[in-house]
């Protein structure tokens, strides 16, 4: 991978969609995470103003410690980074005390903690005349489904959406995020706890990403166990999270019909 033309060429995408937008700069949420680290890094390369938000909702302290230590990076590193810490625990509370019980799962409320973050984030956007940047990377957004639809999904554009997970990592490297952020376990930080992404979807990042381009390459040569496994585990997620991944279905209602 040309790891440096492809940083050139985000920095230079970036850059030009907010100008022709008319927008002053950007908004991310800072998780601790690889993802936010990188983005906020290629964003605040344009040289645009960019707000960086800490969002904890009962957040593990490791979590919020490095999105602080990232944060505080880069206000060292570039001019025009500001920073906020919105604790939306409370606010999450409320919305658990004014819900019914019975629809308290754990992965409704965990996509509820997302959306609450996101209205946070175009809350900022909107006063200031940013755009908010998406986190997502290639896997996660078009393979297997791994976001909330309209929480970290509800995004104005998409700055590393066509980066493997591992090509993420490589992007990094080279922009010397700092080490504790690079060497931490992917984790989507909605769950209170330190449960990690592989822990939930039940394979690694790399072996996602495999399944991904045999799909793609129409590979057939004969797959072990764990690969029989991992691709029953893309397939499935692929297929249930086809409703986040596709446009919203419009119904389309016959022209004679107005008339």
């Amino acid at each position: 991978m040309k790891t440096k033309i492809i940083i050139e060429f985000i920095v230079n995408w970036l850059d030009e969609y907010a100008s022709k937008a008319g927008m002053d700069g950007f908004v991310l949420g800072i998780s601790g995470g690889i993802d936010s680290a990188v983005t906020s890094t290629l964003c605040a390369m344009t040289r645009k103003k960019i707000i960086c938000l800490n969002l904890p909702i009962h957040q593990t302290p490791s979590q919020l410690d490095r999105s602080n230590h990232h944060i505080a990076w880069l206000k060292e590193k570039f001019e025009g980074v500001s920073s906020d810490v919105v604790d939306l625990t409370a606010t999450f509370d409320q919305t658990c005390s004014d819900f019914p019980e019975v629809i308290q799962d754990q992965l409704t409320m965990a996509n509820v903690r997302a959306r609450l973050r996101m209205t946070t984030l175009y809350a900022f956007a909107g006063h200031h005349k940013y755009l908010v940047a998406g986190t997502g990377n290639k896997v996660e957004d078009f393979g297997v489904g791994f976001f909330t639809k309209y929480g970290d999904g509800g995004v104005d554009l998409s700055p590393i959406a066509d980066l493997m997970k591992t090509q993420v990592f490589e992007i990094a490297a080279e922009l010397n995020i700092i080490e504790e952020i690079q060497q931490a376990k992917p984790t989507d930080g909605l769950w209170g706890d330190d449960r990690t992404d592989e822990d939930q979807i039940g394979a690694s990042y790399p072996e996602l990403e495999w399944a991904m381009n045999y799909i793609e390459q129409n590979e057939t040569n004969e797959l072990s166990e764990r690969q029989k496994k991992v691709m029953s585990i893309y397939k499935s997620l692929n297929k249930a999270n086809q409703h986040k991944m596709v446009a919203i279905p419009v119904c389309d209602i016959p022209k004679e019909y107005f008339n």
